[in-house]
């Protein structure tokens, strides 16, 4: 590929796929500044890595795969906590069944969040995209690598378990 084209050809992914990587990673960090910079990092790595791209995944997936991995050099780095800062999350969180709703009338949104970290990883990622990112199944299973059935099955066995902790 020739320079021009490499560039041609990452607007045209961004333009598809960066609203995707965005939400993917405003659901690990929970902070929109942090979120921009580890974007835009995502597609500079993209660029200077796309002849290693050999299109085993789809492109979506690779990116969040950047993003993931950029997110925790960078936590590794300031030597920070994985939780999730309350302050930066969004104040209006919806998802069907409106879980946050009930959740949230049974124990504070601390709690919440420590609960969420209890979780396995995959759990945890998909609980987030689907009720932080308001993402479909299916833009879940696109960033996890699955099928849209195992993240409807993860997201509704972590609503399961994550209500028979309320009951404790």
């Amino acid at each position: 590929m020739k320079g021009g084209n490499v560039m041609q050809n990452m607007d045209e992914i961004y333009s598809k796929y960066g609203d995707i990587v965005y939400k993917y990673v405003f659901c690990l960090t929970g902070n929109e500044d942090i979120t921009e910079e580890i974007v835009q990092e995502t597609f500079v790595v993209a660029i200077k890595d796309i002849k290693k791209f050999r299109g085993e995944c789809k492109i979506s997936s690779w990116l969040c795969q950047i993003s993931k991995y950029i997110w925790y050099k960078k936590l590794k780095k300031e030597k920070r906590d994985k939780e999730i800062s309350l302050d930066t999350l969004q104040d209006s969180l919806t998802v069907e069944e409106s879980i946050e709703e009930n959740l949230c009338n049974k124990m504070n949104k601390i709690q919440l969040f420590k609960k969420l970290q209890s979780l396995d990883e995959d759990t945890r990622n998909v609980m987030y995209l689907r009720i932080f990112g308001n993402l479909e199944y299916s833009e879940i299973a696109e960033i996890m690598n699955k099928t849209s059935n195992w993240a409807r099955v993860v997201f509704f066995r972590g609503k399961q378990k994550l209500k028979e902790e309320l009951k404790d």
